[in-house]
């Protein structure tokens, strides 16, 4: 079997209880680890990373001593950066064995294609031209660099604050389907298998919303929920791909 998860926003300070809310993470990875083969996170499983050259954040060990305890028993782990944790810089590969993937990648399984990716950054409309914006300093190297100046705890709180405050600002369409023609990961995924009509499988994140939609020539796009929330994730046998929702 191999599992699909993401947006599980570990530290969020909209997340009461943090604690059981990681536990939550690692119950499901030690659920999994019975008969998965690979376990894909798609994208912001922190809810804000970021690694300085010798300091990384405190906090989810847990977390990621499961991870790691699946690589070390043969499961490829993958971690795919998100918006909320595109900052990371190495550890999370030399510490943990993970495979770290900075953008969307195609891969194959059991003979058929997925394109998969967190979803932030595919496909902008009129009035993402801030996020757009935004995207380039996050994804700059400059103000990486710059970002590494602040001492690691006023750095913290403020990619905590900023995360806080852009999924307040989110929460009016967050679990919400758009509809088809408007949901932009959809319209994407549309435009993308036009030319390329070898891929099977459109896996994303980011959006919050659990959907399984079946596109032209019988191509599926999975918008997988979020771990906060829905506490949704993917399933692919080896033939075919489902949801699952929590008991």
């Amino acid at each position: 079997m191999i599992y699909f998860l993401s947006d599980a926003h570990l530290g969020s300070r909209l997340v009461e209880n943090p604690r059981e809310h990681e536990m939550k993470l690692v119950n499901w990875l030690d659920q999994v680890k019975a008969d998965a083969t690979a376990v894909y996170l798609l994208g912001d499983i922190f809810d804000f990373w970021f690694e300085y050259k010798t300091v990384v954040p405190k906090g989810f060990v847990r977390f990621l001593g499961k991870a790691a305890e699946l690589v070390d028993a043969g499961i490829e782990v993958h971690f795919f950066t998100g918006n909320h944790d595109v900052w990371t810089f190495g550890y999370l590969q030399q510490e943990v064995g993970m495979i770290v993937h900075l953008g969307p990648e195609i891969i194959e399984l059991s003979g058929k294609k997925f394109y998969m990716a967190h979803g932030d950054g595919l496909y902008y409309v009129e009035d993402d031209r801030g996020f757009k914006f935004i995207r380039k300093i996050f994804h700059s190297r400059l103000a990486q660099k710059a970002f590494r100046c602040f001492p690691p705890q006023l750095g913290q709180e403020f990619g905590y604050a900023w995360s806080k405050n852009n999924r307040i600002k989110n929460l009016p369409v967050e679990n919400k389907f758009l509809g088809e023609d408007k949901e932009y990961l959809v319209v994407y995924s549309k435009q993308y298998a036009e030319k390329h009509p070898e891929i099977d499988f459109f896996v994303y994140g980011h959006r919050h919303i659990a959907l399984d939609l079946q596109i032209r020539n019988n191509k599926r796009v999975i918008i997988l929920g979020d771990f906060v929330k829905a506490f949704t994730y993917g399933v692919f046998d080896g033939e075919d791909f489902r949801l699952e929702y929590p008991d």
